[in-house]
């Protein structure tokens, strides 16, 4: 075998290699894509969980907070008050940096 067909040889192996190691790359990248895009999905229901379960919090929190214990309804009335005017406080803020 002359030189020239060596260096042709040696060039048809590496590229033979190059091709394979390709492939194989190729793969692992599918697979990896596969596993962000599961755990992407999985993030948005945990996030979506979160974000209910704030829900529920803030829910419960409000109920607790209009609960009316030992028939004491002044007291009650007055809480109520106090939400109310912290409310039109945020609503007014809110308009002001609109």
């Amino acid at each position: 075998m002359n030189p020239s067909e060596k260096t042709l040889a040696d060039f048809q192996t590496r590229v033979r290699q190059m091709i394979f190691r390709f492939q194989e790359l190729k793969k692992e990248n599918g697979r990896l894509q596969a596993l962000v895009e599961e755990q992407a999905t999985e993030i948005e229901e945990l996030k979506a969980r979160v974000t209910q379960a704030d829900n529920d919090y803030n829910s419960l929190k409000m109920a607790r907070m209009l609960e009316i214990t030992d028939g004491n309804l002044d007291e009650a009335k007055e809480r109520l008050s106090r939400m109310i005017r912290q409310v039109n406080k945020c609503i007014a803020i809110l308009s002001d940096e609109q």
